[in-house]
């Protein structure tokens, strides 16, 4: 059997092959062995993977020819452990007068015999990630994934922990410390992958030796798989194939019915290939925080306010609780959390509003109030100036808010004219009030007013004299004299 394995640590000699050999001794029959002795000569017969090739004189000529295929490939792939990738064998036998084909049987394994590396094959799963040099360079990969989501530290102290414990389960770390967590606080558990890594040896070309950095960078990228991307409002292929970055070829090759114009649906299944992981790295934490309880609003409803209007009765203030969760995170991201213990420290208040239900009726009463706060007639109804006066001015009150003189519905409030800033309200009962001359007006058209509300402030807008009010009354389209009304 020829042991093929050749050793080049780093760079530096390499390693002899060795061959071993099986003697066979063949005597020709009716001939004693002691007369012929001295005509019998050892050759070796070379196998290469079970076939016979030929015989050569003696174990060196392939021991020379393999160090030779050897020491030519070292420059090439430094710091890799080379072997010949072929299975050669040589067998001994003693024979009369034997014939040699040293030189033949040399260049044959000069041109067939390939050279080889043995690697360490790293596994997850059913997937192989890649070769390495040895296993720590396999396994190293692996803890350069892990330290993408957990730092070094931590990392050391949960796989010495595991190795002494012989654990694999997620309670690494003592249930007291977890109890003890401060506000604020995170401890991790465990750190493990979601799936089986193993490592074997395996030959295969040098030129598959993944350094260190090479194996992190193929483990981070992952595999592509297919996917089916289902169309949402508003996409368009380009989109789509940039999500998963394709090229808009690409994504047009996966889907042959499609053409670049076509025109997609919402909930259309389109093919896409997308990168998954080789691996998860799946972290194991507990965390205790300090959280924010929203108060409520509550709402009170109160015949003391009319309909539309509201006030705050009592301010609402968030509570706080302290909240302990067991937290699973793959490969950086929050995939489930659990509340392993809650407890409120302040509870919330409430935020109270009371709303108004009363409703203000739309009909007047039929008897108008005085439309001002106190205050004097300074000019009546009728023939004045030469021209006809057809309401009361009012002046000098109190103070200058305009009340509706009944309920009603506003049906103008704005500047007009003469009139100034005027406010006109329909009683619904056939009477019509009309408010003039005012400095600013507090309603608008199509609300409803209560009598007695205020609706504007005194001023003295448009063809005024002075501050006051222009009083006007009308009953079913006819003018009258507000003092008939007026209460």
């Amino acid at each position: 059997m020829f042991s093929n394995k050749v050793k080049q640590p780093k760079g530096k000699l390499l390693k002899k092959a060795l061959v071993s050999t099986v003697l066979v001794t063949v005597l020709a029959t009716g001939i004693a062995f002691a007369e012929e002795s001295n005509h019998l000569e050892t050759v070796q017969h070379v196998y290469v993977d079970g076939k016979h090739i030929g015989q050569v004189s003696s174990q060196q000529v392939v021991d020379q020819v393999i160090q030779r295929i050897l020491d030519q490939a070292k420059d090439n792939y430094e710091d890799v452990d080379l072997t010949i990738g072929e299975n050669v064998e040589l067998v001994s036998e003693l024979v009369f007068k034997p014939t040699v084909e040293n030189s033949s049987i040399a260049k044959y394994l000069e041109d067939n015999l390939s050279i080889k590396a043995e690697a360490i094959e790293l596994s997850i799963g059913d997937e192989v990630v890649g070769y390495f040099e040895d296993e720590h360079d396999a396994r190293k990969v692996v803890e350069d994934y892990k330290l993408k989501y957990i730092d070094e530290e931590t990392l050391e102290f949960l796989e010495s922990a595991k190795s002494a414990t012989e654990s694999n389960g997620p309670q690494i770390a003592s249930d007291s410390k977890s109890a003890d967590l401060a506000v604020g606080d995170s401890i991790i558990l465990d750190v493990s992958l979601s799936e089986e890594v193993s490592y074997s040896t395996k030959k295969i070309s040098p030129s598959e030796v993944l350094t260190i950095s090479e194996g992190l960078k193929l483990l981070e990228k992952g595999t592509l798989e297919d996917e089916k991307h289902i169309v949402q409002e508003g996409e368009v292929l380009g989109e789509i194939a940039s999500k998963y970055d394709l090229s808009l070829n690409t994504l047009l090759e996966l889907n042959p019915s499609l053409k670049e114009d076509s025109l997609i649906q919402i909930g259309q299944e389109i093919n896409v290939t997308e990168l998954k992981p080789f691996v998860d790295v799946v972290v194991h934490k507990e965390e205790k925080k300090e959280e924010k309880i929203a108060y409520q609003t509550e709402v009170v409803n109160s015949d003391k306010l009319f309909k539309g209007d509201e006030e705050v009765q009592q301010q609402g203030s968030d509570g706080k609780k302290v909240v302990h969760y067991a937290i699973e995170i793959r490969n950086g991201k929050v995939v489930n959390q659990n509340v392993l213990e809650e407890d409120v420290v302040k509870e919330p208040v409430n935020k109270v509003i009371v709303k108004g239900t009363k409703v203000i009726p739309s009909r007047g009463t039929g008897s108008l109030k005085w439309p001002t706060v106190g205050g004097y007639i300074s000019s009546h109804q009728g023939s004045r100036w030469g021209s006809y006066h057809k309401g009361i001015d009012i002046a000098g009150p109190s103070n200058r808010s305009i009340l509706a003189a009944d309920n009603g519905t506003v049906v103008f409030a704005g500047y007009q004219g003469s009139f100034g800033n005027k406010i006109e309200i329909n009683h619904n009962n056939g009477m019509k009030t009309i408010y003039a001359h005012l400095s600013s007006i507090h309603v608008k058209p199509g609300q409803t007013v209560q009598k007695g509300q205020q609706i504007g402030i005194m001023g003295s807008t448009g063809n005024s004299t002075g501050i006051h009010l222009h009083f006007e009354v009308y009953k079913n389209g006819a003018l009258q004299n507000p003092l008939s009304y007026l209460k």
